[in-house]
């Protein structure tokens, strides 16, 4: 009558799992792995715990109490020869715990640069798929085509695609250049910078939208703004409130309290 033998790849595949018998002799040397420690560093703890690594091989964890690494652990690796009973340290290490306080993952700083970032001095090059991007005019061999290509400033070798336009367009839009900012709320509601004769719309599919501003007494002054945003320095403030030292004087008084200092 024939057995079932078990599947030679099946009976490896379950050896390879099982977890290793720890090696008493080499547990018990718990004197070594903390002088081992000792050499290493500074800041060994109470003895933790000791885990088999594999046949002969065991791990010995003592608590660290330096300051700044709270659930890290000291790590001694203890090792002996097939017949020896002497443990010997393979390595010794400073490792973090399940509950360890680390510092947080490594971001490249291509990914943790933020708008507005890029100072004076600081170079950030732009990537060749960046996907605001695309392929703009190329040159011609045409004297004529390149004037008229330098009046429609097509002579570079990228652009904005429409997703790269419209986000922009979104953040702006959303920013403090929009009509929701603090200071387009407070200006009359029909003050608004589409109207003003101060705005200087953008080119292209930006115009409608958007423009700079170019009064010297606006606090937006050379700033990009939306055609809906608003100040109080419109160019034709007086159709929409009364500016005249009578209508000055009847109206109510603000006090400006940005700057003051609570004492």
């Amino acid at each position: 009558m024939l057995e079932d033998v078990p599947d030679s790849s099946t009976a490896s595949a379950k050896s390879r799992t099982r977890k290793p018998r720890l090696d008493r002799a080499l547990a018990d040397a718990v004197d070594l792995a903390r002088e081992a420690a000792e050499e290493a560093g500074e800041g060994i703890g109470e003895h933790l715990d000791v885990e088999a690594e594999s046949e002969r091989v065991v791990t010995h964890y003592f608590e660290c109490t330096l300051a700044g690494y709270r659930g890290w652990r000291w790590a001694v690796v203890l090792t002996r020869a097939p017949r020896a009973r002497a443990a010997t340290v393979s390595e010794t290490a400073l490792l973090p715990g399940p509950d360890a306080l680390r510092p947080p993952a490594w971001v490249p700083w291509a990914e943790r640069l933020q708008g507005g970032e890029v100072g004076t001095g600081e170079v950030l090059p732009t990537e060749d798929d960046d996907d605001r991007l695309m392929p703009a005019y190329q040159l011609s061999d045409d004297d004529a085509v390149e004037d008229i290509a330098f009046e429609l400033g097509l002579g570079r070798e990228r652009v904005m695609n429409r997703e790269g336009r419209a986000e922009t367009a979104q953040r702006w839009y959303d920013g403090d250049r929009g009509p929701n900012a603090p200071i387009s709320e407070a200006a009359p509601a029909s003050a608004r910078c589409g109207t003003c004769g101060f705005f200087l719309p953008l080119a292209g599919s930006m115009r409608l939208a958007f423009g700079a501003c170019a009064n010297l007494y606006s606090s937006e002054d050379a700033r990009v703004v939306s055609a809906d945003h608003g100040c109080g320095a419109h160019s034709q403030i007086h159709e929409f409130v009364d500016t005249t030292p009578q209508g000055v004087e009847k109206s109510e008084v603000i006090y400006d309290d940005e700057g003051s200092e609570i004492l």
